[in-house]
């Protein structure tokens, strides 16, 4: 869940002369070849716990004293075919084991790079392999650097982006540049990302599917439509993008406040999949005096909706802030996270002010709700993918989460996390939990 499709671009004077843009034009790359490993390791409390059920975060009291762990290695190569065209492929090997061994308990997770399961022994896969077409409409230029799946030269700031293939959804979607990347920001997923967004994703976080992108001058629009899998929170996604898929737009407008840079994201989606309604399995359930279970009344073609606000804000060159708002109806179950509402914030802080540039500090929170039919289900027994305690008295989940980024030699980064979530998956006769991590990441 990674945003390595499109890095950030600076821009290039309009007025530039003859001999800048030949100068452009030589630094052009025709193959891309970059890599990243990030290992994470984390530890909780023994908190406070009332009752658990089937899937509950436990504590160590409740057996769960190991610490959740994640380690992935990445490449990416990239190469351009023809005028605007480039082709990349990402090779991952990863490994993981979430607390409790497995991914559960918590509306947001602490780990973004431990996705939706755990893999132990390591697997190896392709994450990403899709094809990019640009097509130039003028506007002057934009220089663009040599990065991850990003290719050096030179581009037209108004243009057409056309994808096809494998990768996240937020590789495209839901960006901004002071939380997005689990590997080196923020690590909680309602933090990094809108956390009631149901994204595409199967297991491993990745999807399928075709992106279009509009950018002209201070405006940028996106659509896609991407695969889901067949199967809610399953890893076969259904490639035919007629049965289980996805639909989101998303307009972006950069802008200029007090002299500083910003931007501002609204994005809506729809879902059109195999999935379950919580109340239709609360009445089954009182039909056949049994605790309701959403996976007994999955129905194709099923609909889900939801939108989203993302705002990020410089204030000077050191200090960043960033905000988000997300909503669904909540009346079906999870493609991605068991949240329905969720409002979250903070700062970013670069370490100039004491003599560590190339340091970051980070400051953060999000406060997450679930529907009324969801609390409903749970209250009676029922178990979503991820949460459930077998009882619920509701309350909303609260993270707060800070870290320090430094760099330690090149492009070696030390983190240490601190997280501290209240009310578990919504369960105020749980917790808090505090969790504790520290994050190497390199990258080339």
């Amino acid at each position: 869940m990674q945003p390595q499709i499109v890095s950030a671009q600076s821009s290039i004077n309009d007025e530039s002369s003859v001999d800048d843009e030949i100068s452009i034009e030589s630094d052009t790359e025709q193959w891309s070849f970059h890599g990243q490993a990030t290992y994470i390791a984390q530890q909780k409390n023994n908190f406070r716990s009332s009752y658990y059920g089937q899937n509950s975060l436990l504590n160590k009291s409740e057996g769960d004293g190991l610490k959740s762990y994640s380690l992935s290695a990445t490449a990416f190569v990239g190469t351009r075919l023809w005028e605007g065209a480039e082709v990349y492929w990402n090779g991952e090997m990863f490994e993981g084991t979430p607390f409790s061994g497995q991914l559960t308990g918590l509306g947001g997770f602490y780990n973004g790079e431990l996705q939706k399961g755990a893999f132990a022994p390591p697997i190896y896969y392709t994450a990403r392999a899709f094809i990019r077409q640009t097509i130039g409409l003028g506007g002057g230029k934009e220089s663009v650097e040599s990065d991850a799946n990003q290719l050096a030269g030179n581009i037209d700031k108004n243009r057409l982006v056309f994808t096809y293939g494998k990768f996240s959804t937020l590789d495209i979607f839901d960006d901004n540049i002071y939380s997005h990347d689990p590997r080196t920001q923020f690590q909680n997923f309602a933090i990094f990302s809108m956390g009631a967004y149901g994204y595409a994703a199967d297991t491993k976080g990745y999807t399928y599917g075709a992106v279009v992108e509009w950018y002209h001058n201070d405006y940028i629009l996106k659509f896609a439509r991407l695969a889901l899998p067949t199967v809610p929170n399953t890893a076969e996604l259904d490639y035919s993008l007629t049965e289980n898929y996805g639909d989101q737009i998303e307009l972006t407008r950069s802008h200029l406040l007090w002299g500083q840079p910003g931007a501002i994201r609204g994005l809506f989606y729809q879902q059109k999949a195999f999935m379950a309604g919580y109340q239709n399995a609360i009445i089954l359930g009182q039909q056949t005096n049994s605790t309701p279970d959403i996976t007994n009344v999955r129905q194709s073609a099923t609909k889900s909706w939801g939108v989203g606000l993302n705002v990020e804000q410089a204030i000077n060159d050191d200090i960043g802030v960033f905000g988000r708002f997300s909503w669904n109806p909540g009346t079906t179950e999870t493609q991605t996270l068991d949240i329905s509402q969720s409002i979250s914030g903070g700062v970013s802080i670069k370490g100039s002010y004491w003599s560590r540039p190339n340091d970051t500090l980070g400051i953060g929170f999000a406060v997450n709700g679930i529907s009324s039919s969801q609390i409903e289900y749970l209250q009676q027994g029922g178990l979503t993918a991820f949460i459930g305690d077998g009882a619920l008295s509701y309350g909303s989940e609260q993270i707060f989460e800070t870290y320090y980024n430094a760099k330690i030699y090149k492009d070696l980064y030390v983190t240490l996390d601190y997280q501290r979530i209240s009310n578990p998956a919504y369960n105020s006769a749980r917790g808090p939990v505090n969790i504790f991590g520290i994050r190497a990441h390199f990258e080339l």
